[in-house]
């Protein structure tokens, strides 16, 4: 998130992906690798660098990255029992991460730690908005909250849980990329409309 190095990742609505995704043979899911939970800084180093960056380097990230900004965003941390490294009302675990990536946007899936085909093509653009230097950004993560897994509570009640939960998520991310010195920016204006369409919600 800060030295020229650095400016390598993206935004909550945020960026990936090494060569192992050709455009012509998209595979319907990508096995992502575990991640090294003893690498990067330490947490206070961390949150001391910590910033919102607004430029990106548009450089492909790596399997390996990729996997570890999944799994610091929402994965499990606790195999036993499949809870997560973000907390959720009741333990709803609510938030579905999207990856929008060159190739394609992708479902996150941290019981199995793979990354699901949903459409094929870039449609990054769609979460950039006006602001048209993310689109560039080799990974946006879109966080969205099915409130159908919360098992009661009124419509605003929900949604008042669904937008913290999401928060909770969208800071992991960017823990991790302060940690792992990556550029990283949280967003909410997007193509709404055109996004549910596209991803079929």
């Amino acid at each position: 998130m800060l030295s020229k190095m650095k400016r390598k990742l993206f935004i909550i609505a945020f960026s990936f992906i090494s060569g192992i995704i050709a455009a012509q043979n998209i595979p319907k899911s990508i096995q992502l690798n575990q991640p090294d939970t003893l690498g990067g800084l330490p947490v206070m180093k961390a949150l001391s660098l910590r910033a919102s960056e607004r430029e990106f380097d548009t450089t492909e990230l790596s399997l390996q990255v990729l996997s570890e900004v999944l799994w610091a965003g929402n994965g499990i941390n606790r195999s036993g029992s499949g809870k997560r490294t973000a907390p959720s009302a009741m333990n709803s675990q609510d938030i579905n991460i999207y990856a929008f990536l060159k190739t394609g946007v992708f479902l996150y899936k941290p019981d199995k730690q793979i990354l699901e085909l949903v459409v094929a093509g870039d449609y990054r653009t769609l979460l950039a908005g006006k602001q048209e230097s993310f689109a560039g950004a080799p990974l946006i993560c879109l966080l969205v909250s099915d409130l159908s897994r919360f098992k009661f509570g009124e419509d605003a009640l929900k949604k008042g849980w669904a937008a913290i939960d999401a928060g909770t998520v969208s800071q992991n991310i960017g823990l991790y990329c302060s940690s792992a010195r990556l550029a990283t920016c949280p967003r909410a204006s997007m193509e709404t409309d055109k996004v549910k369409e596209v991803l079929k919600l």
